[in-house]
């Protein structure tokens, strides 16, 4: 692996490239981590607008680790990604924003794209919360030249991925919702969960 540069807004080096045409793939759930976070603290809120059974997932523990397998390939020699950011606090956004800046990339993603589970959507609509901005676990974002590869090989690990965008010439960070362009990505704002707790 090449090793990065140091970008204009002072990133740390990190060994891995990116470079234009490249897949992005994300493995894991957006803000699933806050997701679960919030149903300790709301419960009895959140029980008087949803069934049991659609929280009981927020109970439930990950069995397949994403920091694993991405160690596990690594060691191995036979991992395909040339660059990642884990997505945690400020959610898969924050990720993105990082990933790119250490390399000095342009990003082209697609918001509809990204992996979500429904309790996500819900839970953030009832709070008004930004899902992409909320604190994520067992999630990561990578660059991939086989994007599609990529996502099948983790989808037979159990790991939910998706393509969910692209690394593009120049240094624009550009956000989509389908066909629609939904602009550009920020600078990463403090997690949408301290909206509802006040530490995380």
């Amino acid at each position: 692996m090449r090793t990065a540069g140091q970008g204009p807004e002072g990133f740390e080096k990190r060994d891995g490239f990116m470079i234009p045409g490249q897949d992005l793939v994300m493995a894991g759930f957006t803000g699933f981590e806050g997701t679960r976070r919030i149903g300790q603290y709301k419960r009895e809120e959140l029980e008087a607008h949803f069934s049991p059974m659609f929280l009981r997932c927020l109970d439930q523990t990950e069995d397949i680790s994403v920091k694993q397998w991405m160690e596990c390939e690594t060691a191995q020699g036979s991992c395909p990604v040339s660059s990642y950011e884990y997505a945690g606090e400020g959610g898969v956004l924050a990720a993105l924003w990082n990933l790119s800046g250490i390399f000095n990339a342009g990003i082209d993603v697609d918001l509809r794209l990204f992996p979500i589970r429904q309790i996500t959507v819900e839970i953030c609509e009832l709070y008004e919360l930004n899902p992409y901005r909320l604190l994520c676990g067992n999630c990561v974002v990578m660059a991939a030249d086989r994007g599609g590869q990529l996502v099948r090989r983790l989808s037979a690990q159990g790991i939910p991925a998706a393509v969910i965008g692209c690394v593009t010439e120049g240094i624009a960070r550009q956000i989509r919702h389908g066909e629609e362009t939904a602009g550009y990505l920020e600078r990463p704002k403090p997690d949408e969960l301290l909206k509802i707790v006040t530490t995380i």
